[in-house]
């Protein structure tokens, strides 16, 4: 028999659906993840030796809090329909540190967003004053349709035969990843919210479970 009634027993539904969306947020912020991690331009990009690995961290991370918030989850569905105060309190401390990651991954890439951006740009000018990283300059080029930004001889040769409006090699390498890390903290955002609310319902239920039995 359900042990709570009445407004309460809304909340019991709400939360459900609640945990049901966490657990579809999870599964987006997984693939969104993957995305970042996978996707042929930044690969491109990333790779060879000395490439900085910065920015993976951070997709790292995003990674493993989509992974949790689809475990968790689950969980917060079973407790919700179970009613079982022990699953519901474990959801609430579960929430609690992933939130607590959210927010500490938000801090670590607002304060190393600079330095991702210059670590990549110090790598492609290393490339591009030397004569042996002609191929990764080149792919460079292909990849964020720009040229240069180096004041070397050699940047001049490289990019002699391209357009006089072509963006330079470091602005286009601070836009593209400067978009990756927004999508990045603006998913940081909005997941952070979801557990907000994720808390609250948990709270609320299981204090009118502890409520129910005591007046039993």
């Amino acid at each position: 028999m359900s042990k709570v009634q009445g407004g309460m027993k809304c909340v019991k539904y709400l939360l459900f659906v609640f945990n049901f969306i966490f657990w579809l947020s999870g599964l987006l912020v997984l693939a969104v993840g993957l995305w970042l991690r996978f996707d042929p331009e930044t690969v491109e990009l990333l790779t060879g030796d000395g490439a900085p690995d910065t920015f993976f961290i951070a997709v790292y991370i995003l990674l493993g809090a989509g992974g949790l918030m689809m475990i968790v989850g689950f969980f917060g569905c079973f407790g919700a329909v179970r009613e079982s105060q022990c699953l519901l309190a474990s959801f609430f401390a579960c929430l609690l540190i992933i939130f607590g990651a959210e927010i500490a991954a938000g801090v670590f890439g607002f304060i190393n967003k600079e330095q991702i951006v210059e670590e990549v740009q110090k790598f492609y000018s290393s490339t591009i004053t030397n004569l042996n990283g002609t191929e990764i300059a080149m792919i460079y080029h292909k990849t964020l349709n720009c040229c240069g930004g180096s004041t070397s001889e050699f940047s001049s040769e490289l990019c002699s035969e391209m357009p006089h409006d072509t963006q330079d090699c470091l602005s286009a390498i601070s836009d593209f990843f400067n978009e990756k890390l927004h999508i990045i903290g603006y998913i940081g955002i909005g997941v952070a919210g979801v557990m907000i609310l994720g808390m609250i319902f948990s709270m609320v239920l299981c204090c009118a479970i502890r409520n129910s039995r005591e007046v039993i």
